[in-house]
């Protein structure tokens, strides 16, 4: 019987409190993914709450951040993880931004990449942590390590990737300078596994503005991503935004990989 694919969920939870407030993760006990990373989960791993699900995962990594109650991810597995790391090389100034584990011979990532928009500063640092990730994963890919990373890239690719490109063209997050970065990576051989699976189909998004009821609208962006490395393509077996699952600013994204 041929084993059954490696199933994979993350999300941008925008607060794991205010989500297991709502119930939101409540779906994970039917899905039961072999990894679910989460970002910017706002809490340190000690003010988790414990009914975020039923299922107990065997390993939970959290990096928070040295600014309580900002950025943060986390990642749970059932599988055997050789490797973990916040991978403080890349995430320098400590915002509790990647969970780096290995199994078998990947290397995963789950990342919640920073926001360009507060200031010039901060567009600066996040194309300076994009090259320090790329620096990241090419090192381990040219030790023979295959690569997945997920997360909130904070950056739409392409027009169709935005419901709004024109009036967005000068604002972090669809800059050119961003979106050169995706560029890189796709040229160095990354995949974009949902468009890998779902081509140029449109008004797919993964984040909407609370502020302007944007979702009910579908006036979004797709910013959040599952990549895996080019010797990974022919494993790729689903990737998809399940927009139907509420909670958060953002929609979860998943990915299936054949073992």
């Amino acid at each position: 019987m041929a084993q059954k694919p490696y199933y994979f969920v993350s999300w941008n939870v925008n607060g794991i409190r205010a989500v297991a407030k709502k119930k939101a993760l409540r779906w994970i006990d039917e899905e039961v993914p072999d990894i679910l990373g989460l970002q910017e989960v706002k809490a340190e791993e000690e003010q988790f709450p414990d009914d975020l699900f039923e299922h107990r995962y065997a390993h939970r990594y959290v990096s928070s951040s040295h600014k309580k109650g900002q950025s943060g991810v986390a990642l749970f597995t059932d599988l055997e993880v050789s490797y973990a790391s916040a991978c403080y090389e890349v995430d320098i100034l400590r915002e509790g931004r990647i969970n780096e584990v290995h199994f078998d011979n990947i290397a995963f990532f789950n990342v919640y990449f920073p926001n360009g928009k507060r200031s010039e500063e901060r567009l600066v640092y996040k194309l300076e942590f994009y090259d320090r990730f790329l620096d990241r994963i090419e090192s381990l890919r040219k030790e023979g390590k295959s690569i997945i990373f997920c997360g909130d890239v904070n950056t739409a690719h392409r027009p169709i990737d935005l419901a709004r490109p024109k009036e967005n063209e000068e604002i972090s997050g669809f800059l050119p300078v961003e979106r050169a970065w995706i560029d890189r990576l796709l040229d160095l051989g990354y995949i974009d596994t949902f468009r890998y699976v779902h081509g140029d189909e449109p008004e797919r998004y993964s984040w909407w503005s609370m502020r302007t009821k944007a979702r009910q609208r579908n006036v979004g962006w797709r910013i959040d991503y599952f990549f895996v490395s080019e010797d990974l393509k022919d494993r790729i077996v689903d990737a998809d935004i399940l927009d139907r699952i509420e909670g958060s600013d953002h929609a979860p994204i998943t990915l299936r990989l054949k073992r």
